[in-house]
């Protein structure tokens, strides 16, 4: 009986962590340190026809991307979208590789605390001369350098030499979260990108966003006319700004009312100020919440757990009972309750304890095999370490313990009297 109560416990608690395991990665903060410094300013310029329950669009336009990089409101600002260049390396004959990355301004690295194993990010004047400079990832690196330090060299993007900067440290934020704007909230668990280059340049050659949307029957952009293209109002741009303090945020808050107030004025906007000011955490939570598929797995393996321990109530209640014999006879010798009530919560804690053990070996055999069971790119966010065997096994015995609690109380209700009479 014992056994089996270890074997129904490691079971439900390994079912249990390892849907814990998955809701931890998927709804992990990838910045812990700057998430409530971190904004998102968003401005609806396409009005209440087009946008989602009153929020704006979660991109912005051209027009209004520009207009607030352009008025340094903020300590450190952004503006990026997520784009595909074709390169090659310009000292080798490499074959073309499609590569994926981000167009951003040279602020992205140091707001997003963006480590760097070679050389640095590019500086303002780059940005402001539209500068034919990359950082790329470690990956990148490693395949066409060999991992070496390659800044100063050069590659060709979309036929266009650039020097390279600043290579990457192994930076892959889950979610990816800086571009859900221009890349799309169902690419959230998608690796980081291997190009970054300055948004001007990107411009300039006339990259558009993987993401677009457009307030016209259709939803697609055009862009044949690029000029034109630039001044419509299709959303595409992402736009982050860093606010250390309560009245920093307030300011800006302000400056985003102002600015939308004086397009309604201009007759570009036919509606109210409509604005937001999100920090990361919140903004997180309002794009992305939690995968359908995480959450339906805490939910069945909670109750699964559930089912385990009354289970396991019924299982202990029967095993002490069994020796009421023995409780009668210890109690006459002059045993007190309490005497019993910690000798059969020890016992508990021993039975969690080897059933938490059994269990955390389940939940790492859980945790390899998780792509079986949930999408690619989630199973390969699902990791085990000390923190979750630990968590693993104080489950098992706290639930062992909790189940123990009214099967130790009928325990020591037991009357000596009866038992001695009996015997």
């Amino acid at each position: 009986m014992t056994t089996l109560v270890m074997a129904l416990l490691a079971f439900g608690v390994a079912a249990c962590m390892v849907s814990y395991a998955v809701f931890r990665a998927t709804t992990s903060n990838p910045l812990p340190a700057k998430s409530s410094r971190l904004f998102v300013p968003q401005i609806d310029n396409v009005g209440p026809s087009y946008n989602w329950g009153g929020d704006p669009r979660v991109g912005l336009s051209y027009i209004d991307a520009m207009a607030l990089w352009k008025a340094h409101e903020a300590k450190r600002q952004t503006i990026l979208f997520a784009s595909t260049w074709q390169m090659n390396p310009a000292d080798r004959p490499t074959q073309a590789m499609s590569l994926d990355g981000d167009a951003v301004t040279a602020d992205f690295f140091p707001m997003f605390d963006v480590p760097f194993r070679y050389g640095s990010g590019w500086t303002a004047d780059d940005d402001a001369r539209y500068a034919t400079v990359a950082v790329i990832s470690q990956d990148l690196n490693e395949t066409l350098f060999g991992g070496q330090n390659s800044v100063g060299r050069e590659m060709r993007l979309d036929g266009q030499l650039f020097r390279i900067t600043g290579v990457l440290q192994n930076w892959n934020p889950r979610p990816r979260f800086f571009d859900i704007g221009s890349h799309g909230t169902v690419y959230n668990f998608d690796d980081a990108g291997d190009i970054y280059i300055p948004f001007t340049r990107a411009t300039e050659m006339k990259k558009d966003s993987k993401f677009v949307f457009c307030p016209t029957a259709s939803w697609r952009s055009d862009t044949a006319h690029w000029g034109a293209y630039l001044r419509s109002e299709c959303d595409r741009i992402d736009a982050w700004v860093q606010l250390d303090t309560p009245a920093e945020v307030a300011h800006y808050r302000e400056f985003l009312h102002n600015y939308a107030a004086e397009q309604q004025r201009l007759g570009r906007f036919a509606w109210a100020p409509n604005i937001r000011l999100r920090n990361l955490t919140d903004w997180l939570a309002d794009q992305l919440g939690t995968p359908k598929v995480s959450s339906l797995s805490m939910l069945v393996s909670g109750s699964f757990l559930l089912i385990v321990l009354v289970n396991v109530v019924g299982l202990m209640l029967a095993r002490f009972m069994r020796r009421a014999p023995e409780i009668g006879v210890r109690r006459a010798l002059g045993a007190s309750r309490a005497a019993i009530y910690r000798q059969f919560l020890t016992e508990a804690v021993t039975v969690g304890l080897f059933g938490g053990l059994l269990g955390a070996a389940l939940t790492l055999l859980g945790v390899w095999g998780a792509g079986g069971l949930f999408e690619p790119n989630i199973a390969r966010l699902v990791h085990a370490d000390t923190s979750l065997v630990a968590l693993t096994v104080l489950l098992a015995m706290a639930a062992t313990v909790i189940s123990a609690l009214y099967p130790t109380w009928r325990a020591a209700q037991t009357q000596p009297a009866w038992q001695i009479k009996i015997n």
